[in-house]
């Protein structure tokens, strides 16, 4: 089949056929069912230039007698099927499409449903483009979610290879039947769930183009309150299996480098991740044995550093694992996270994920695989500390202040201390001292004390003012940490067992890595006014 940008509908040569047919695979959609037909049914383009074919699959919540209602509304345009139910979408879908007569065929789940636009605007933009496939952009409704990373502008043309158009594996597009037809293209009916995107996928290869409209929302993805979505409830297996079918059919279907690990990327980074991520621990046992054996598999025969490039360094982890048939510690690793997460092990200038199968003697695994240095120390220096607390004791000048880093206390001993800078009449001494790290309820408290002793001599005049700055020091780096402002100032009297008289202790933040704390005398009438 030949694409001729701007060529003219194919109606004009074939008299009363349709320029959509809108395919409805129903299954107990209410009340989300009538939303989604009357978005049909109203849609601008006039219910003269389009059928909707819709199958009811064995519904057993009243969705067929509201297909008849509206059969009987618009006897024109609307033919209804009923069949036993087939478990899942693929079935109704191919038997829908092997009674379209559309110069194109649109997939509607039958919760969601269409701008009042939309069949009119994406028509329009295939018969002037001689687009293959239209994707008008896709929205959330109740919370469900979209990527959009596809429709950030709309394309005259787009590929698998250089978008994201592999982020967008859904059958809710506008398909030329011809294409179908052509190629045989039909949903795989022994996937319960993600039946259509080995159709999507096949599709997209085999067109001569593509066209993305950003400009208008045109379909309306919905999360039913009950959240019984097919593509929203989680079957392991039968992802498993529709997961092997895509790569399976990338491989088929592309030729080796970038661009196919490109589309591998996309499977590994939404569907592995998602055999492998927390529901893994709801399944039988004999369930994760199979998903542990299933995604090894896929990960010797399509894993690449580039397909496996958005992935987080616990999914890498957890496929190594399965790689290698380790069940058991998979399932620690994923009990550790959903726990907190693991404890950050500091060893010399390298941090690594301390999982309960770290360095464990039986399985010998490679440090490599726990490696989160560079992580580590990204997330180290970019902690803030916050001070809590500024008070004058018998011993010193006490200061506690809260890091934005939980697990603070896990790098290591000696981690953080404070540098000050000691001020009067020109004078000027620098002095470092230890701050103690430690968990406490509000996460990680540093806690260092300055000298009573230095602060306020016994002999010569105080020192005016000091500075404190916080340094954090680990995996062989040593960050200036900020330090947020202080909500109000702190004045605190001397102790009574100090031979000095009272100073009042003022503390602000001239910068945004620094406490300055200014010390003055106390007037007799405001020590008077303290002791009473």
């Amino acid at each position: 089949m030949q694409n001729i940008p701007g060529r003219a509908p194919d109606a004009a040569d074939s008299p009363g056929v349709p320029d959509v047919s809108v395919v409805v695979a129903v299954y107990n959609t209410m009340p989300y069912l009538t939303q989604c037909l009357t978005s049909l049914v109203e849609q601008s383009i006039g219910t003269g230039r389009i059928e909707i074919v819709a199958v009811d699959d064995g519904s057993t919540d009243g969705s067929g007698a509201e297909l008849e209602r509206f059969a009987r509304l618009h006897p024109d345009v609307l033919t209804v099927v009923h069949q036993a139910n087939s478990g899942g979408p693929a079935v109704p879908s191919n038997r829908a499409l092997g009674l379209a007569r559309g110069r194109y065929v649109l997939f509607v789940g039958a919760d969601d449903h269409l701008g009042h636009e939309a069949l009119e605007r994406m028509v329009e933009a295939a018969d002037r483009l001689g687009s293959d496939i239209v994707l008008g952009r896709m929205v959330g409704v109740n919370g469900r979610w979209v990527s959009q990373a596809v429709y950030g502008e709309s394309r005259d043309e787009v590929t698998l290879y250089e978008s994201a158009l592999p982020w967008a594996l859904s059958n809710t597009k506008l398909f030329r039947r011809e294409l179908i037809e052509e190629h045989g293209l039909r949903f795989p009916e022994d996937l319960p769930v993600l039946s259509d995107q080995p159709f999507t996928l096949e599709a997209c290869f085999r067109a001569g183009r593509i066209t993305v409209l950003a400009d208008y929302d045109y379909y309306f993805a919905v999360r039913r309150d009950d959240e019984t979505n097919a593509t929203v409830s989680f079957r392991a297996l039968a992802r498993l299996t529709g997961t092997r079918r895509l790569f399976e059919l990338t491989r088929r279907m592309s030729e080796p480098g970038r661009g196919r690990e490109w589309i591998h990327q996309r499977h590994f980074t939404w569907e592995v991740a998602r055999l492998i991520g927390p529901e893994f621990l709801e399944l039988g046992a004999d369930e994760q044995r199979e998903v542990c054996d299933g995604v090894g598999a896929l990960h010797r025969e399509y894993a690449s550093p580039y397909a496996l490039k958005k992935l987080s360094g616990q999914q890498r982890l957890l496929l190594n694992l399965a790689d290698k048939g380790h069940l058991d510690a998979m399932k620690g690793v994923l009990r550790s996270a959903a726990g907190g997460g693991p404890p950050v092990v500091v060893d010399g200038e390298r941090a690594y994920a301390g999982y309960p199968c770290f360095r464990d003697p039986e399985l010998a695994l490679p440090d490599a695989w726990f490696d989160i240095t560079k992580g580590s120390r990204t997330r180290f220096a970019e902690q803030r500390f916050t001070p809590a607390e500024t008070r004058l004791t018998e011993t010193g000048l006490e200061i506690v202040a809260h890091s934005s880093l939980t697990d603070l206390a896990d790098f290591g001993p000696a981690t953080v201390r404070a540098e000050t800078t000691l001020e009067r009449s020109g004078e000027r001494v620098v002095k470092s001292y230890d701050a103690a790290v430690a968990a406490d309820g509000e996460g990680s408290a540093v806690r260092f004390t300055l000298p009573l002793s230095e602060l306020f001599p016994h002999k010569g005049a105080p020192w005016e003012r000091w500075s404190v700055r916080l340094v954090a020091s680990a995996l062989g780096e040593s960050p200036r940490v900020p330090v947020a402002p202080l909500p109000t100032e702190a004045r605190v009297p001397r102790p009574r067992r100090h031979r000095m008289r009272p100073y009042g202790v003022g503390v602000a933040t001239p910068g945004a890595s620094e406490l300055r704390i200014t010390v003055r005398q106390l007037p007799v009438r405001e020590l008077l006014r303290a002791r009473a």
